[in-house]
């Protein structure tokens, strides 16, 4: 058992999430708190190592109106417990729950657990078909992904993604080296790609809203 997964991002029209330098701030206003709002539903919000080094964001309801239990539980996928003791994703705002792997370095871990809850799962890398299973057993029914493009891909990979929405900017960022919604390894073959069922598409402001179910075979 695992929780339903919703895979939540903003991109260009030609695919990117960020710049080569990381720069991110993609969509308008209103999908701002169209975030937020998907913030306030969900048990859990989930992001990497990477998303947090480069962001430091504190992953809680703040756009909208909202008490501190509309705070979801915030999840860190990060395999060598490098999650900065000093960041906001461990301040007291809202649960945290770092996931590492056994390659952690013991004394970071011990430190990270000083302050959030930590899970080990896996040997080198976290294995995310068991975190997906730990959460479940914590209550978590629904989480939403915003994670970068390796964890995207990860999690599309292992068939733990249930539904994407994306929020398409009319720009175009370009870039071989801007990071795409999923990035990883990639498949081969087209045949093989991930597919997906149209659900609904709007308008919001400049930007556009598509979401769609993800076809699991």
């Amino acid at each position: 058992m695992r929780p339903y997964v919703i895979l939540n991002s903003a991109m260009t029209l030609d695919g990117k999430i960020a710049t080569k330098t990381g720069s991110s701030e993609i969509s308008g206003p209103e999908d701002l708190i169209r975030v937020h709002k998907i913030r306030k539903e969900v048990d859990a919000i989930m992001v990497g190592i990477n998303t947090v080094l480069a962001d430091d964001p504190r992953l809680t309801v703040h756009k909208i109106p909202s008490v501190p239990s509309d705070n979801p539980l915030r999840v860190v996928v990060d395999s060598r417990a490098r999650t900065p003791l000093e960041f906001r994703i461990l301040n007291t705002d809202a649960p945290t729950l770092i996931a590492v792997s056994e390659s952690a370095d013991p004394q970071k871990v011990e430190a990270l657990k000083k302050k959030v809850d930590v899970v080990s799962c896996g040997d080198k890398r976290v294995d995310l078909q068991c975190l997906m299973a730990e959460l479940h057993g914590r209550g978590v029914k629904t989480l939403m992904l915003e994670g970068g493009s390796t964890l995207n891909y990860s999690m599309l990979s292992q068939g733990l993604v249930d539904e994407v929405r994306v929020c398409i900017a009319p720009m175009i960022a370009g870039g071989r080296d801007s990071k795409t919604l999923v990035d990883g390894e990639g498949i081969g073959h087209m045949k093989d790609a991930f597919k997906m069922e149209f659900k609904k598409s709007y308008s919001l402001g400049k930007d556009m809203v598509v979401e769609y179910h993800v076809v699991h075979e």
